[in-house]
């Protein structure tokens, strides 16, 4: 794997930011997109642009065809078993949305129980607890070891026959620890619970099999994935979405409408109401065979490589602590410095054009746990080079000695 020819196809890498060559380690935050992907838009809207599905008209029928394309490689990517699986959302939010408002209107009783993990992101927080005020259900949080690993044990005791929904991150995006949620999924299914995993870190890291996992929803944005931003995808066991109902009601959801009743289309569509996202659902296909072209085992192993280099340049950083050391992890390094500021590390290396994240990473219960309220979190991707982390790491060294 040449990383030269790969960031070449990414041109937002070939600038200069404060007068230095970019160096791009937010990428938990959001991908970089390549030139393939940039192009299919421009396209789209040169070539192709109308509304998909209703038209009888020939650039409906290439839009559709296009925008159809998109889900059946997305079908592919994570191992679907049918196309009519594979729903177009926002992004991951709004995957995790439609399915605890819709599971949860069908499913959850008062008194039922939520497990969630103190490591989710806000998204895979707050709609459950919307939904367990509304229903009066009960919200259940699995703890986290100093290392950033789940307490399994803890799991175990609070897995019950109660449980009705598991919502897991894959991937943590605050810590980078790769969850067992196989085993998980294996677990809560014994107890009758549904499983959704936030796949949201894990789609741009490793090969995803949704139906080895056994998950009964997966969802992932676009934008993690070398894609555009506003487009993801749910994937749902098709037993399970039969049964739900609607998440939004409006046009294209529907097979029939009268006053008296509406009856709705039939999966995917049930749930993809309105005018969908078509030009970057259309480029999110040429994202995924661009990964799919480099290979995920090939990716993989790159950015082992760049976590366990970062690793051990940043521990040599006198003061510098780790935030998350599991055993399995994604390419996500995050810490704080003692006596200094993570929004301050952040800025001064901002004007040195590194780009890192600091903050709470939407994760501030994860935050409260180890007794901050923030960290400097730099993540790698498949187009980032030892060389960029040597710089990082001698820059980052430099900047903590300024602001001590």
């Amino acid at each position: 794997m040449n990383i030269k020819n790969i960031r070449a196809d990414f041109p937002i890498l070939a600038q200069s930011i404060q007068e230095r060559p970019l160096i791009y380690f937010d990428n938990a935050a959001t991908s970089q997109k390549p030139q393939v992907v940039i192009d299919a838009i421009t396209h789209y809207y040169t070539h192709l642009n109308s509304n998909v599905h209703r038209g009888a008209h020939t650039l409906a029928e290439r839009a559709t065809i296009a925008f159809e394309r998109t889900r059946e490689t997305a079908r592919a990517f994570i191992n679907a078993a049918s196309v009519q699986e594979v729903i177009f959302v926002k992004g991951t939010t709004e995957g995790i949305n439609l399915v605890a408002q819709s599971f949860g209107t069908h499913s959850i009783e008062q008194g039922d129980e939520i497990l969630i993990s103190e490591m989710e992101h806000h998204s895979n927080i707050v709609p459950w607890q919307i939904l367990a005020e509304r229903k009066g259900a009960i919200l259940k949080v699995i703890p986290v070891s100093d290392e950033g690993e789940l307490d399994m044990e803890a799991f175990d005791k609070l897995l019950t026959e109660k449980c009705k929904m598991l919502a897991i991150v894959h991937v943590s995006n605050a810590l980078g620890t790769h969850n067992p949620v196989k085993q998980m999924i294996q677990k809560a299914h014994a107890v009758g619970a549904k499983v959704l995993v936030d796949g949201a870190q894990s789609s741009p890291h490793f090969e995803i099999d949704v139906q080895d996992l056994d998950c009964d929803f997966y969802t992932f944005s676009a934008h993690k994935v070398y894609g555009p931003t506003g487009i993801g995808i749910l994937y749902g066991k098709k037993e399970i979405l039969d049964e739900l109902p609607p998440y939004m009601g409006g046009g294209e959801m529907i097979k029939e409408v009268t006053f008296a009743k509406t009856s709705y289309n039939e999966l995917p569509y049930k749930f993809e109401a309105g005018t969908p996202n078509i030009g970057d659902a259309v480029a999110f296909h040429h994202a995924m065979e661009y990964v799919n072209q480099i290979g995920k085992k090939n990716i993989a192993t790159h950015e082992e490589e760049l976590l366990r280099y970062g690793t051990e340049k940043l521990s040599n950083i006198e003061g510098l602590t780790i935030i998350g050391r599991a055993k399995e992890k994604a390419s996500v390094i995050s810490f704080i410095v003692k006596g200094v500021h993570h929004y301050d590390i952040g800025m001064l290396l901002d004007s040195k054009g590194i780009a890192v994240r600091t903050g709470h990473h939407c994760t501030q219960p994860l935050m409260s746990r180890f007794g901050i309220d923030g960290t400097v979190r730099a993540s790698f991707a498949v187009y980032n080079e030892k060389e960029e982390i040597d710089m990082f790491a001698k820059e980052l060294a430099q900047t903590i000695d300024m602001l001590r």
